[in-house]
């Protein structure tokens, strides 16, 4: 292998000379040399470097160029390995594949989709998609999937996530309505892709829409489109959202997210992540999202008062327990809703029922976390007449628990002797729910005997003694006293009354004595 400096004198010798042979003694060099030298400069080929052989697959490199194009570059090389070994190639399999690979660079090359950035202009663009969110306990106590309901406004970079059960018709109208509420704003235009509950078919190129959908876009005063079908590159806003939202909030071994415990941790969850992303300056805008909202709501229009409701279901009010019925069958729902309407739909085998949160008077209920608009408020697995379905966590409070197990007693002192015999202590209050329990009778004599005894020896011992007479169950009108008695300078062991155990006299003394006349 020559140098660079050597090849140099190689040429310029020749250009000198003229001759190969003449060349070849002014440079040192063999007369073949420099006719290599030459010709490869002549055909336009370095000079210097590795040279190319020729190879056997070579003669059979147009028949491989038009396979590759005739599949679009998606033909595999064994395939096409074992089209040119039947036209007589000899080579080995791993030549092919080398070959082929060659040939789709080419193709692709020649192919390539090239890309304009998409420079909106504030107000007119807002893009949404769905995302797959976590898995977490339904309200069956089921596990089971959630959906990520994603926008993106264009030029402002502003994200919003929402977390819903399923992407039926109804849903999406809630998602969008609040979406436009969380913006305060309507844009011109709302891009998406060719979902069914968006487009129904396409006929000659041309998208039919969803009337519904359409209905939704006129009463808020924008234009629903969609993206080319099965093109998700032409609205790479909302999927780079997708992206995003997926990585931060569902759990994975990659991010090490805790898993959710309920549908309301997620709902947590996303409003934090839309604090975060919207607050940070923008890598490709340099502004904030947050702050760039501010601007780009000039340009578009309010939100109107009333949600669209189309496709949510049929109305109800919240009656006084809390429950709304449908088909004969009573369904709960979360407090503060008494004479809310609310819409009401089947989806599956489940109930939803949806509120407009924002119509709902007096202040928000503490379990709906940030939500606003039309918010679903509670989902029942279907029932038949005769078997209500109620949600014991939609009433706290009651006297019963979650599990349905008896609450403890609210004791709450109604007069002034009441007030000073609780006062005496937690026995106290246990001695009175234990009498009330037992069916003790003159309770309010024994209450008022505790206090005077109380002001002689102490609360604490009063107080200890109460505790034990209602652990043993002794409401009698001398069993306090006795239990005092007892306490002071002794031990302090709880005696349960026995049944079995008498104090009456028995036989066993008359034992010992024989009949004297049987003698």
């Amino acid at each position: 292998m020559k140098s660079d400096r050597e090849v140099m004198e190689i040429l310029e010798a020749f250009d000198v000379t003229g001759c190969a042979h003449s060349a070849g003694r002014l440079a040192g060099v063999d007369p073949k040399t420099v006719r290599a030298y030459v010709r490869a400069r002549d055909e336009g080929r370095p000079v210097t470097g590795p040279r190319e052989r020729v190879k056997l697959v070579d003669g059979f490199a147009e028949k491989i160029e038009e396979l590759v194009d005739k599949a679009n570059g998606s033909i595999r090389a064994d395939k096409v390995h074992e089209r040119i070994v039947a036209m007589g190639f000899t080579g080995a399999e791993r030549t092919t594949r080398r070959a082929v690979r060659a040939a789709k660079e080419r193709w692709r090359a020649g192919h390539q989709r090239s890309f304009r950035p998409w420079i909106s202009e504030p107000g007119l663009w807002l893009q949404f998609d769905w995302g797959e969110g976590p898995k977490i306990p339904g309200p069956d106590g089921r596990v089971r999937g959630t959906v990520l309901f994603c926008a993106w406004l264009a030029w402002s970079r502003f994200r919003v996530v929402i977390p819903v059960w399923d992407q039926t018709l109804p849903t999406l109208i809630a998602c969008l309505d609040a979406t436009l509420r969380l913006l305060t704003g309507v844009p011109a235009f709302i891009l998406t892709d060719n979902a069914k509950t968006v487009t129904v078919d396409h006929v000659a190129g041309v998208a039919i829409r969803h009337p519904q959908i359409v209905e939704a876009g006129r009463h808020y005063g924008c234009t629903v489109h969609t993206c080319v079908p099965y093109d998700p590159q032409s609205k790479g806003g909302v999927e780079a959202t997708v992206r995003v939202a997926k990585a931060d909030l569902v759990p994975t071994d990659a991010n090490l997210q805790p898993r959710y415990g309920s549908f309301a941790e997620l709902q947590a969850a996303c409003v934090a992540f839309m604090g975060k992303v919207n607050g940070r300056r923008h890598r490709e805008t340099g502004r904030v999202p947050h702050e760039a909202l501010a601007v780009e709501l000039e340009r578009m229009h309010p939100v109107p008062i009333a949600p669209h409701t189309v496709g949510l279901g049929e109305t109800r009010r919240v009656n006084t327990d809390q429950t709304v019925r449908f088909s004969s069958v009573r369904y709960s729902t979360p407090p503060g809703l008494v004479g809310a309407e609310v819409w009401v739909r089947i989806a599956g085998d489940e109930l939803v029922i949806v509120a407009d949160l924002d119509k709902v008077i007096g202040p928000k209920p503490s379990w709906a976390q940030g939500s606003y608009g039309l918010t679903e408020v509670a989902r029942h697995k279907t029932s038949t007449p005769g078997n209500p379905r109620i949600d014991l966590a939609h009433y706290p409070g009651h006297p019963q628990d979650e599990h349905g197990m008896p609450r403890p007693l609210r004791v709450r002192a109604g007069s002034i002797a009441e007030t000073q015999f609780l006062a005496i202590g937690p026995g106290a209050k246990a001695w009175l729910i234990e009498a009330g329990t037992a069916g003790a009778q003159r309770v309010r004599a024994k209450m008022a005997h505790a206090v005077e005894v109380a002001a002689l020896v102490g609360h604490r011992n009063v107080d200890q003694a109460l505790g034990m007479a209602a652990a043993a169950g002794r409401f009698a009108d001398d069993d306090l006293d006795s239990i005092l008695d007892h306490m002071i300078g002794q031990d302090r062991e709880i005696v349960h009354a026995d049944e079995t155990f008498s104090i009456q006299p028995g036989t066993n003394p008359w034992a010992g004595f024989t009949n004297t006349k049987a003698s």
